[in-house]
Order: structure tokens, then sequence, then C-alpha cells
């Protein structure tokens, strides 16, 4: 018996530390705000998701495999917190599938990692990091940039199905990158495009960041569709500056995106501005967005906000500010948009 009970002992000290070297999380964002909108001649007050960050939940987790050598998932699905459904704002573009922001397994070691799934491409990425705005919010660039796929049909701007991706390793003295492969496996009107890569080079170290990327989707004619774009921040200390271009060209149609924008901490709180800029390869076309917002941390995990913004387009311009009422009303074009709005966002 004594055997016994000292072999349980053993075992449940092995079961122990093999426990100790995995680790699975469980995470998530509930971000809900009272906003105002008004889009041209139509105007609404309600309630929306994602206006400082996109709601989600999800699981992430690694296993130590020995010899520096991990492996990990993720698996995160978006919510829209105001109604409780399960999709979020990625629905549209991904179908109604649970894990649509993310749904990837990794290989990690100190060489770098392999990662393999649906999850943003390197474009994207670089985008969000140097809008200060991330991709949420009346002032995001996403706004304008996003819906600009000039009739290629890709739907690769900020996500693809099936891709297989390498990022190097963070211990490069600043340096950092990925290159990212998605095969062509469904119809153009999916995320996964007709098959796409997607890459980006850049070096972040002290207070200056600095990268370029590119995007290359295949379509239905001989044109590939492209994007390219450079971003830098400089962190002052007392602001943050930061800068964005981004170029997307389909045939002889572009669309070109520009974004100054400034973050300032205030004690506790942060506030963010921006100045966006839309132009198409019409040049009576474009649009303009400049936007503000204050952040109040009351903890690490809950923050309260408040955001306005004002959108003029001109031609057959037709951007928003990323909710409301701006899909039905802004279909004529050149029409303005306005915005103004006070959140609550916690994170666990």
């Amino acid at each position: 018996m004594k055997k016994t009970l000292l072999a349980v002992a053993v075992l449940g000290a092995f079961a122990g530390a093999a426990s100790a070297q995995s680790s699975v999380t469980l995470f998530g964002v509930v971000d809900l705000s009272v906003n105002s909108w008004k889009n041209g001649a139509t105007s609404q007050t309600r309630m929306d998701s994602n206006q400082l960050s996109s709601n989600r939940f999800g699981f992430r987790g690694t296993e130590d495999l020995g010899g520096g050598l991990q492996a990990g998932f993720w698996l995160e699905a978006g919510t829209s917190s105001d109604t409780g459904a399960v999709g979020g704002q990625n629905s549209a573009a991904i179908g109604s599938v649970m894990f649509n922001r993310r749904s990837t397994v990794s290989l990690i070691s100190k060489m770098g990692e392999i990662r393999l799934g649906l999850d943003y491409t390197s474009a994207f990425i670089l985008d969000a990091t140097y809008d200060v705005f991330g991709a949420n919010g009346m002032g995001n660039a996403a706004n304008v940039y996003a819906g600009a796929t000039l009739g290629s049909g890709a739907a690769t701007v900020v996500r693809a199905n099936n891709m297989v991706g390498y990022f190097l390793p963070g211990d490069l003295g600043g340096v950092n990158g990925s290159i990212q492969v998605a095969a062509a496996e469904n119809t153009l009107t999916t995320v996964s495009g007709g098959g796409m890569v997607s890459g980006s080079l850049g070096y972040a170290a002290g207070p200056v960041s600095v990268a370029v990327g590119f995007n290359q989707t295949k379509t239905a004619t001989n044109n590939d569709f492209k994007i390219v774009n450079v971003g830098g921040s400089y962190n002052f200390g007392v602001a943050k500056v930061l800068g964005l271009y981004d170029k997307h060209t389909y045939g002889s149609l572009s669309y070109v995106t520009k974004q100054v924008s400034v973050s300032v901490p205030l004690g506790q709180g942060e506030f963010k501005a921006g100045y966006l800029m839309g132009n198409s390869s019409v040049s009576a076309n474009s649009s303009k967005t400049i936007a503000g917002e204050y952040i109040y941390n009351l903890s690490k995990r809950t923050s309260l906000y408040g955001q306005v913004a004002e959108a003029t387009n001109k031609g057959a311009s037709a951007n928003g500010l990323g909710g409301g009422l701006s899909a039905a009303d802004f279909t004529a074009g050149g029409k303005k948009a306005t915005g103004f709005g006070l959140g609550v966002r916690h994170t666990f």
C-alpha cells in the first residue's frame, strides 16, 4: 500500500511538472459606447461596439517542447457586445464563423515563429501600428483604406485565410519582419482571395520605429491587387508622433491614404488626435478626416473614453467614420459625416 501511494505521489509530481510547461489563457475585450452620428442628411444616436478596441473573446496557449522549441495556438472570436452576437465586425468579410479574428497554430524557437491559419496580413499590422487609433474608432485610417479594393474583388486587406507565415525572432537589435503566403483555396469573394503574399520589414529601438510593407493578391484578371505601405513614429516623451502612407493599386487605378497622428500622455489618461487624407487616381475624389480621442484609465483593465470626428468627401468619394449610417447614406458620395460619443472598455 505504501509503495502504491508513493508511486501515485511521484506520478502526481511529474504530472504537475508537465502541466507547468504548458499554459492556456482565456482573454477578451468588452467595449461599448453611445454615439451620435450624422452622415449626410441622416442622423442617429445609437450604441456601438468596437470604438476603442475590437470586442472579442479567445483562447491562446503555448507548450514547451524542449530544446528551446515551443508550440502555440490562438483562437479568437469577434463579438458584438451591444447585442451579444458572435461574429462582430468581421462577419461580412469572413462569414459567420466562430473564430473569425484569428485561428492559428505555431512553432516558435530562437530562429523565429512559423504560423499557420487565419490571421492579420503583415501589411495590415503595419497600418494599425502606425495609426494612433489602431484600427478602431471614428478617426482610424482603416475607415478609408479598408474598403479601397478598386473593384478587384480581393478581400485580403486586413486578414487572409489559409496562410503560412514566418516571423523574425524578437532579439535582433530592433529589426523585425514577417512574410506570409496564402493558398488560393477559395473564390475571390472570400478572405483567401486568389492567392496572396504579404510581408513587412522594420526597425524599432528606443524612441524610433519605422517599417515598410506590401501585399499582393491574385485576381480573376491579369492584374494583381497590390498594397505598398510605409510607417514611422518617434516618441518625444511628452508626445508620440506617427505617420502612415498606404497605396492600393489595381491595374491603372490607385488609392492613396496618408495620416499624421499624435498621442499625448496626461496622467492616468491619454489624448489622441489624427488628420487623415484619402485620394483616388480620379483626382476629384478625395476624403479628409480630423479626429480626437481622450482615454481615462480607471485601472489597468477598465477605461472611459470620448471621441469626436468629422469626415469631408469630394467628388464620388463616400468615406464615413466607420459606424452609424455611413454605408447607407454615403452611396451617392460627396457628403459629410460627423460623430461624437462616450464609452467604456474592459479587458480580461
